[in-house]
């Protein structure tokens, strides 16, 4: 968490000068001062749009992005301490210390780039596991989720089967879709808060153990409803695919290694959702629909091997640890001790302390008032040798300066003497002392040294708090030598956190009071459930006789459309945001704002809902197969547009809620979209034929991307107020 002290005061509490030289360490800006208000200070005006809130321009998440000498977050001296346990570990720094007294950061091996997070000295430490060990679990776990996200979509070619067998509708057999996605949204809010208290790696294993379990159960159905309740268990059991591998990727890697490892997640789950249904067409071309359940239940079992054996414990934590009080306080503290404090003679205990070694250094410093504003030092000493001590002292500390310790009652005190300036001081028992160095007894030293140890006074100076059980998990492991390979095979170490269940369990739906968070869940929600409701209804435009009248095979060869579409859709998504912002933040004076991302909504309303409306069009129309087939990939194009930028400004929003908001995200899109769709698309493209049924579904899609307008004028002021309601902070 940052100080609460900043070197820029906020920009709403400027004066025009400074503002001005606030301007110029940016560059070329675009913050202009507007009429002074009721403090007669000048703030600025809205800029390009968004309107700032009325009491302050820092707020959380804006960050000073283009600056030649700062890039950090602003506002954290408003945005509340987070005390809670999340899966996502912060990304805050732990202060905002000058340079000049912050511990040396370590880099890379080159020297060129600095090291985020901060690794721990110990081996132990899963920032320090070689290489290859990091990489085997991202590839192990990247295998795992292709599996799991395209477990959604596998029955897509075979509904026409299913409902022959079971002599049911089509209708029905699409419940099993919508089902499996409420399965889906009820396993994240089971999986994630289970994961936070008892780590990731046993949420992993009981998943892929209930996975196969479920495979097999489904392949084995012997009626429709068999059918449906293991399609829900196997949402549960495939859940935390969706909500845990990014949390285990932050915590393995650095900050500059992380775009490409989570590029290969990212790639390896949203190739499962496009080429898994391809697999399965074939599969249930040749061997029937049951056989993909097998297929599924063997493959699984050879990713629950690979987290078995390459996904180990990887949770670290990080929270800056507490002062300790040092066994063998500095001789210079000890002797400020004595000289604040006087002496009555010698100490009353001084007969019974051991005299120093012979080579011990006895002191001598000039006594002065101490600097104004600065408890603990001493003027007039050498300035060298009080920072180099003070620094000693303070290492674990930061920029805080040990405070002056009062006289004990034990410890009789100094009669009122008068001031320095004055020329002497009179001590009792006829002793004087005079500005000059005044010589320490070695036995008064050692009765300084004895104070500073004592147990008291370290209590009531750098008290420790009970460490947590996620520090004593950690200190645990940092405290060994490098464990052994088989020590990471244990299912499970203990327990991490000890709060209540129930109410980490509750926090992500805290998060629909968050407009930003509401926003970004609709959003994702729509552009992956789209997707859905177009796999759902394939089987019915391609394969029926009056349509297509296409084979298992033929209608899963359409899902290479949409693979190729969400490749270009995840390369450009990323690439185009951050051009975008880099452009509006240098027109913003340096700064960035969470809602520059909110400009993406223009391209994903026009692909989406232009590959909606003339995906339907066109196959009611009957144009030649690949007409629909294009437009498919088009919706797929821009619902990866929509999903990388809901989930970009939601983090970027509430970056402590990341862990929260995941899960926010991915129920919304699993119960509110994929399970509704899924109660009546079929019956609807039945009744009203498949150009209605899709034009409805794009001026659905354009009417809640609309909502982006206010969303971007209003959301700076929204986070604002978020911050001092803090709904989250009461749970």
């Amino acid at each position: 968490m940052a100080s609460q002290e900043s070197p820029v005061p906020p920009l709403g509490t400027q004066s025009k000068s400074k503002r001005k030289q606030f301007s110029s360490w940016f560059g070329r800006g675009s913050i202009e001062a507007s009429a002074p208000d009721a403090e007669h200070n000048y703030r600025p005006k809205a800029t390009l749009g968004i309107l700032s809130d009325k009491e302050t321009d820092e707020v959380p998440g804006t960050v000073l992005l283009l600056s030649s000498n700062r890039n950090e977050p602003l506002g954290l001296r408003h945005q509340p301490h987070r005390e809670s346990s999340s899966s996502i570990p912060s990304p805050y720094p732990p202060s905002r210390a000058s340079s000049r007294s912050a511990p040396i950061q370590k880099k890379t091996a080159n020297g060129q780039i600095i090291l985020s997070p901060q690794p721990d000295d110990s081996a132990n430490d899963p920032l320090n596991w070689p290489v290859w060990r990091r990489d085997a679990a991202l590839i192990s776990l990247g295998f795992y989720c292709l599996m799991g996200g395209g477990m959604t979509p596998i029955l897509a070619a075979g509904f026409s089967q299913v409902a022959s067998e079971y002599g049911v509708t089509t209708q029905k057999v699409a419940y099993t879709t919508g089902l499996y996605m409420l399965g889906l949204g009820i396993g994240s809010v089971v999986m994630s808060p289970t994961a936070i208290l008892f780590g990731k790696r046993p949420v992993y294993l009981l998943g892929a153990t209930l996975f196969i379990l479920s495979a097999v159960w489904c392949a084995l159905s012997p009626n429709y409803p068999s059918l449906v309740v293991a399609r829900v268990f196997q949402g549960i059991a495939v859940s935390p695919v969706e909500c845990l591998p990014s949390a285990t990727i932050a915590e393995i890697f650095f900050l500059h290694e992380r775009a490409y490892r989570v590029g290969i997640y990212t790639l390896l789950l949203l190739g499962g959702k496009n080429l898994i249904p391809l697999v399965s067409a074939a599969i249930i071309s040749n061997l029937g629909w049951r056989w993909v359940f097998w297929v599924v239940a063997i493959v699984v079992g050879g990713c629950l091997a690979l987290i078995f054996f390459f996904v180990p414990e990887t949770f670290w934590d990080r929270t800056p640890r507490p002062h300790r009080p040092r066994k063998r306080p500095s001789i210079y503290r000890g002797m400020s001790n004595i000289m604040a404090h006087g002496f009555r003679g010698r100490h009353p205990h001084a007969s019974r302390l051991e005299d120093p070694s012979p080579d011990e250094d006895v002191a001598s410093v000039q006594p002065k008032k101490a600097k104004k504003g600065h408890v603990g030092f001493v003027e007039g000493a050498d300035d060298d040798k009080v920072h180099d001590l003070e620094k000693i002292q303070s290492g674990d500390h930061g920029n805080q300066i040990t405070p002056a310790v009062d006289t004990p009652a034990s410890l009789p005190g100094p009669e009122m003497s008068r001031s320095a300036d004055q020329g002497n001081t009179e001590k009792p028992d006829g002793l004087l002392t005079s500005p000059g160095p005044v010589a320490i007894n070695p036995s008064e030293l050692e009765t300084g040294r004895r104070f500073e140890l004592s147990p008291a006074r370290s209590e009531s100076i750098d008290p420790v708090p009970p460490a947590t059980p996620a520090a004593q998990y950690t200190n645990r492991l940092r405290e060994r030598p490098r464990i052994s390979f088989t020590y990471y095979l244990r299912p499970w170490n203990g327990r991490i956190a000890h709060e209540n269940w129930f109410r980490v369990a509750l926090r992500p739906f805290i998060l629909f009071a968050y407009p930003a968070v509401l926003w970004s869940a609709t959003v994702y929600a729509l552009s992956v459930g789209w997707l859905i409701v177009i796999s759902e209804s394939v089987a019915h435009i391609y394969e029926t006789r009056d349509m297509y009248n296409f084979t298992a095979l033929q209608t899963g060869l359409v899902y290479i459309s949409p693979f190729v579409g969400g490749l270009l859709g995840t390369a450009v998504a990323g690439k185009v945001s951050d051009i975008i912002v880099q452009y509006m933040t240098r027109r913003n004076g340096g700064i960035y704002e969470p809602e520059f991302r909110l400009v993406m909504a223009i391209p994903i309303a026009i692909s989406t809902t232009i590959g909606l409306m003339g995906f339907g069009w066109s196959a009611e129309e009957r144009d030649m197969w690949i007409v629909p087939t294009i437009f498919f990939g088009i919706v797929s194009f821009g619902c990866c547009l929509g999903s990388t930028t809901s989930i970009t400004f939601c983090v970027d929003s509430y970056r402590q809620y990341a862990g929260e908001a995941l899960v926010t995200l991915n129920w919304c899109k699993n119960v509110f979209h994929g399970l509704i769709f899924s109660l009546f698309i079929v019956d609807w493209l039945d009744a009203e034929g498949s150009r209605l049924v899709f034009i409805a579904l794009g001026v659905i899609q354009l009417g809640c991307l609309l909502f982006t307008i206010p969303m971007y004028i209003y959301g700076k002021r929204f986070r604002m107020w978020t911050v001092r309601k803090q709904l989250m902070e009461k749970f």
